[in-house]
């Protein structure tokens, strides 16, 4: 029987009942389970569902997740006390990283003051949830989603088998309900997202050291004795340029934590949507986790399942398990299931100085995506303090400018027959990718994008259209078959539109002052 590194110290110190190790050791080293069975120790779903990936692929997307179309997210905790960007907890512990040169010009070396000594820098002073969702809710979003634990392992709420969380460092509140509170006073769907299954490697860098230098070989503060809970006792150290993300080498006692840690999550929290910073993970506890959202939903709900369970695995969701999430991620076509797009405005975590998106590459984003059946959720990224910066503020505002005008072509739409006209897509070659927005060359007033409600049809012009604009999908005896056209108004324009539709398109002449800075939508009715 193979005993790991950290069950052997465990024994060793004490810490670990030697009938306990059995146990784990047995566990970790078994065969996979089938997915008909529960995991040891794990009582069976009482509902709907049960924790089996045949049983989750009779679930449905909710109405309310397909109308919703816009979300907001709020990266933020203790990795937000440094406002030095991404990944802070990890690069920290990476010799030559520009987050371990920060940290040592600034804090110390890693191996005198680590993640731990930066939890007491996050204060939260200015955090006000709910001034800050009434103003979401202002730019257009109908769902929230706040950060519940991180790759740093730290929960932002009461949580029973992890001391080290907001309510007893840091800021002292449970980060986690007081957003939901403000989200549910506003009518608003709440989610939370988890991105703990990875922690295992992710943050295992903290029990290294130095490469070189004076202090090579020295250990970073994670081997000691009194934070080992934190920074997760791995067998290995996966320090290179690539984290492998994948669920090899991670042992049961970590899923079974896993799976402990966010079924709390949701009892206690009860959200309307779940996201796992990956595909769904550790099978049979994976199962588990995400049949215990569905029937939690389903008990609130009067027997109807109303949550949303969101993995980064095209299978999962061709499957029926859930709803595909594309991390900064556009695509070329409709998907015929509901999707998702998260996004940032900037990079995850806050940073000082960080080059935001502008409002038109966010009005285009959420524009396409919605085009092609898909929701935008956006993240704006939380400073120490609880309150976004000015500039942050600001591209918000431009969008709540935006949406005040055009939300009616947005909220409870559905695509048309094709999501729109242009030159084609830089990242069309990158259909089944994440992380390739930044591919995706800028939209003009040449591209259109569709959708529709009811029998009315919403075509988008997607920059600044100069005198006249031609939409060549809506011309008469096209494949499209589209209808004899009876009207066509501009949203947020009180004027008379004069236009024409012939077998060359639909013709408008633009008006001289048009209502918003960005994409115009016209209102067109006959075409569906």
């Amino acid at each position: 029987m193979k005993i790991s590194r950290r069950a052997a110290l465990g024994i060793l110190a004490g810490a670990i009942p030697a009938i306990g190790l059995r146990k784990s050791a047995l566990a970790a080293d078994a065969a996979p389970a089938p997915e008909t069975r529960v995991p040891p120790g794990i009582t069976p779903e009482d509902g709907p569902f049960k924790a089996t990936r045949a049983s989750l692929e009779g679930y449905g997307v909710p109405d309310w997740f397909r109308d919703a179309k816009f979300g907001m997210w709020a990266h933020w905790g203790p990795q937000s006390a440094v406002e030095y960007g991404d990944w802070y907890a990890r690069l920290m512990y990476m010799q030559g990283s520009d987050q371990y040169n920060y940290h040592v010009d600034h804090y110390g070396h890693p191996s005198k003051f680590g993640m731990k000594d930066t939890i007491p820098l996050w204060k939260a002073e200015k955090f006000d949830p709910a001034a800050l969702i009434r103003r979401y809710k202002k730019a257009g979003a109908k769902y929230f989603m706040t950060m519940g634990c991180h790759h740093d392992n730290f929960d932002l709420w009461n949580s029973k088998h992890n001391r080290w969380n907001a309510v007893n460092m840091g800021p002292g509140i449970d980060i986690v309900g007081a957003w939901r509170k403000a989200v549910r006073d506003e009518g608003l769907r709440f989610g939370i997202s988890e991105h703990l299954w990875i922690t295992y490697k992710w943050y295992s860098v903290a029990h290294g050291s130095d490469k070189t230098g004076p202090l090579a070989g020295v250990p970073y503060d994670g081997a000691g004795p009194d934070a080992k809970d934190l920074y997760v006792d791995s067998d290995d150290i996966w320090d290179g340029p690539d984290l492998p993300w994948n669920e090899d080498n991670i042992p049961n006692w970590w899923k079974r934590h896993w799976h402990d840690r966010i079924t709390d999550l949701v009892d206690q929290h009860e959200p309307d949507f779940l996201y796992s910073d990956g595909s769904l993970p550790f099978e049979e506890y994976g199962y588990s986790v995400v049949s215990h959202l569905y029937n939690v939903s389903a008990r609130r709900n009067g027997g109807k399942v109303d949550a949303v369970y969101f993995s980064k695995k095209d299978r999962d969701s061709e499957l029926g398990t859930c709803v595909l999430d594309r991390e900064r991620g556009v695509l070329d076509d409709i998907l015929p299931r509901p999707w998702q797009t998260d996004t940032c405005i900037g990079e995850w975590h806050y940073k000082r100085g960080a080059h935001y998106k502008t409002p038109k590459v966010v009005v285009d984003m959420l524009v396409d995506i919605v085009s092609k059946n898909g929701n935008l959720m956006l993240n704006v990224p939380l400073p120490a303090s609880g309150m976004p910066d000015l500039e942050e503020l600001a591209v918000v505002d431009e969008i709540t400018a935006w949406m005040a005008v055009n939300s009616e072509g947005i909220h409870g739409s559905r695509p048309w027959k094709r999501f729109g006209e242009g030159a084609p897509d830089q990242a069309a070659d990158q259909k089944s990718k994440m992380f390739n927005e930044s591919s995706r060359r800028a939209l003009d007033a040449s591209d259109v994008r569709f959708t529709t409600k009811g029998d009315l049809l919403y075509a988008f012009v997607m920059g600044k259209p100069e005198f006249r604009s031609v939409i060549r999908s809506l011309a008469l005896d096209t494949a499209l078959k589209v209808g004899r056209i009876t009207g066509v108004e501009l949203l947020g324009y009180d004027g008379k539109l004069t236009w024409s539709q012939d077998r060359s398109g639909l013709t408008i002449d633009i008006p001289d002052t048009l209502p918003t800075k960005h994409a115009v939508a016209f209102r067109i009715k006959g075409a569906t």
